[in-house]
């Protein structure tokens, strides 16, 4: 069991046994000190006596634990909602209980297709602190409306998280990822990797000398220039050959000319350039003008194809 802080009980699913409920605590729990036992408290057994209609007393027993802490709401792509559609599936689920009803899912057109799965198996859902079920028309009413504010809510967010995105890159940041050969992290801020930064500045030179990057991989190749190698702990990624494409992105990456792209565009950045002005300019012109020639190569040898089905005439 993983504790999340202070937080009621999010998802239970229910089977019947007797005069108990025996089910499992699904997507978070209370918090460290919780045990295997839950007593519910009488708003919580009259919501769901009001589907079971069986209960004097109701005390859960947990047989496991799903957790899906830290993943979003907005998708059922999470392993522990996963598993409780197939015990659904398997006919091991009676009654789903949740804290609050985007514990579940915050997308409207995600929750018709997990209310027809509920409907398909006789599964009946409760929501404790929201007061409905969906065994009425009036409570399918209510949940359509507060699963509605809670996607509204989740798009809202999100347009604000992107505006905000879009507005610290308009400013110049750097808003995180890993950082290209020749950079660094620190503070949340690109800085040069000097050692790094010689190697960038030599594939530069070297291209704008080949003329090519198909020669500029393989000159590459031959000085036992690599990619970024990265630590994450005991594993190490990159320290690899460059490959056409990863030249071809390296070339193209407007932040070693001192940039920030966003959108199609680039606006100054408020780290250090590694290639100066000239050169940056000098091998942009040389992409484009070879991208032009591959364009008009592959042109000229479509020109003298017969089209498919098409046969000289013998007659």
């Amino acid at each position: 069991m993983s504790g999340h802080g202070a937080q009621a009980c999010h998802l239970v699913f229910l089977r019947c046994d007797g005069d108990r409920a025996i089910g499992c605590v699904v997507l978070h729990v209370l918090d460290e000190t919780c045990t295997g036992t839950f007593i519910l408290d009488q708003n919580v057994i009259d919501a769901i006596r009001h589907c079971l209609r069986n209960y004097s007393t109701l005390e859960l027993r947990v047989s496991a634990y799903y957790d899906d802490g830290g993943l979003s709401g907005g998708t059922l792509e999470r392993p522990a909602l996963q598993r409780l559609l197939t015990d659904i599936d398997r006919h091991k689920v009676d009654l789903i209980v949740v804290y609050k009803v985007d514990r579940l899912t915050r997308s409207l057109a995600d929750f018709a297709k997990i209310v027809e799965v509920f409907d398909a198996h006789g599964v009946s859902f409760v929501s404790v602190t929201q007061q409905f079920n969906t065994t009425t028309s009036m409570g399918r009413l209510t949940l359509n409306m507060l699963l509605s504010v809670a996607q509204f809510e989740r798009e809202v967010t999100g347009e604000r998280i992107r505006d905000k995105i879009a507005a610290s890159k308009k400013k110049g940041m750097w808003m995180g990822g890993p950082p290209p050969l020749g950079y660094d992290v620190e503070d949340k801020k690109l800085v040069v990797n000097a050692t790094e930064a010689k190697i960038v500045g030599k594939l530069f030179q070297l291209y704008l000398e080949l003329g090519n990057v198909r020669s500029l991989m393989h000159e590459a190749e031959h000085q036992g220039i690599v990619t970024k190698r990265r630590q994450s702990g005991d594993r190490t990624t990159g320290g690899k050959p460059f490959t056409r494409g990863n030249l071809y992105q390296l070339l193209h990456n407007p932040l070693y000319a001192g940039k920030i792209p966003h959108k199609g565009k680039t606006y100054p950045g408020q780290h250090q350039a590694i290639i100066d002005p000239e050169t940056w300019k000098a091998v942009q012109q040389l992409l484009s003008q070879n991208a032009s020639t591959r364009q008009s190569s592959q042109n000229i040898k479509g020109i003298g194809a017969k089209p498919a089905g098409t046969y000289p005439c013998t007659a």
